[in-house]
């Protein structure tokens, strides 16, 4: 069969939807877990922490966690964007502004216990940052992403599988975008390995995230269209197998490293056992009081010919993009990562989405971009179900 590649359109998707946002400042309550009674260890030392961004998606969540655990927090960033989520924070938040391209001056002759690095975007960002603080912080913790594995082709996905450091020959246009994002990031990591030395380090490579603060709009589809009820368009198999993570669970397993030194490399990667679409679709629904009726399409012809390339979690998952959803997070695991249940996650970005953080220009912009799918299902509904395209094509 032939299709587009879905993380390029992912990408060029979510960088047009993070340039599109609106400056957000108020609060946001729905963030906060409903289920959370923690009680703090006071046996942990409290940190002196660096986060370099910090105003974006998953910055404000950790600074949510790390000050309520008693650490103090520094954010270094160009000053340009404000935070959509806990705004209120960030009174007690030293900021610092500068330009990793070319203006690191604020960081000089400062000393942090940790560093996190959220805007490593280039690999020479990192070796900079890296080789500037090496000598006035313990650990730098780099943020990757599950892309450097890529090509995804084989099962169980560990952390020790080797990666691909350079860009190959003979790779199609598609290809490219995703080979190139996955050297970089495999490039950062080696970098800050190489300043702070492999017990210093510690990687950790986030799957897809989703939950509120988003500004890729990667996943409010689901929520959005489970809410309404009814008849609603799944695309795939039952079978195809999904990969997601709450940015909230990224963002406090972060802090958890940080303060048991846990230095190493780990994917961060849910749910926690294995889960197809349908296990999803069944667990996301119960959201909401309201009658579902899924109607799959599993013809992938169809799908692309509708520019339906991906629907987050759901990612085609064949050819390169195999094991894009069979990534092992067993030593995540057992090194303290915990996952809260997709339903308070789609709760909760609900909440988030009809809440005072977004503009109604925002909604509803989305809502009624005839792009998305949550504008295009009715009327793919109803060619879907005439024989001409009701016939399943298999997965090349």
């Amino acid at each position: 069969m032939k299709t587009k590649n879905t993380r390029r359109a992912f990408i060029k998707k979510s960088a047009l939807a993070g340039m599109a946002i609106p400056i957000l400042g108020s609060s946001l309550i729905a963030c906060k877990s409903k289920n959370e009674k923690e009680i703090l260890d006071a046996s942990f030392n409290k940190l002196k922490i660096l986060i370099l961004g910090g105003t974006s998606f998953l910055g404000p969540h950790q600074i949510a966690y790390a000050l309520k655990r008693g650490h103090s927090v520094t954010t270094f960033t160009r000053g340009k964007t404000l935070p959509s989520v806990h705004a209120e924070l960030f009174d007690q938040v030293e900021q610092l502004i500068g330009d990793r391209e070319d203006n690191l001056k604020a960081l000089e002759n400062r000393k942090w216990d940790v560093v996190i690095d959220n805007s490593g975007h280039k690999s020479e960002w990192t070796k900079a940052t890296a080789n500037l603080l090496k000598d006035n912080a313990d650990i730098y913790m780099y943020t990757s992403s599950t892309g450097v594995y890529y090509p995804y082709l084989t099962d169980n996905i560990k952390e020790d599988k080797k990666l691909v450091l350079s860009m190959p020959e003979g790779l199609t246009e598609d290809e490219q975008y995703e080979q190139k994002y996955g050297v970089m990031k495999g490039n950062s990591e080696l970098e800050a390995i190489k300043a702070f030395g492999d017990k210093r380090t510690i990687i950790v490579r986030p799957t897809y995230m989703i939950g509120p603060a988003d500004k890729t709009d990667r996943f409010i589809h689901w929520p959005i269209r489970l809410s309404k009820g009814g008849e609603v368009l799944v695309p795939g198999t039952p079978e195809d197998l999904v990969q997601y993570i709450d940015v909230r669970d990224v963002a406090e397993w972060f802090i958890r490293l940080a303060e048991n030194n846990q230095y190493g490399t780990y994917n961060a990667v849910g749910p926690k056992e294995k889960q197809n679409m349908n296990g999803f679709i069944t667990e996301a629904e119960k959201t909401f009081n309201i009658e579902h009726n899924f109607v799959w399409i599993d013809n992938y012809d169809f799908l692309v010919e509708n520019k339906v390339y991906f629907s987050v979690p759901w990612i085609p998952s064949f050819g390169k993009n195999y094991g894009t959803a069979r990534v092992s997070n067993s030593k995540a695991i057992n090194s303290g990562l915990t996952l809260r249940p997709i339903k308070e996650t789609v709760k909760d970005t609900y909440d988030w989405w009809t809440s005072e953080s977004i503009s109604d220009e925002r909604r509803s912009k989305y809502e009624t971009n005839p792009d998305n799918l949550i504008v295009k299902e009715a009327e793919m509904l109803k060619i879907w179900k005439s024989a001409k395209f009701n016939t399943k094509v298999e997965k090349n």
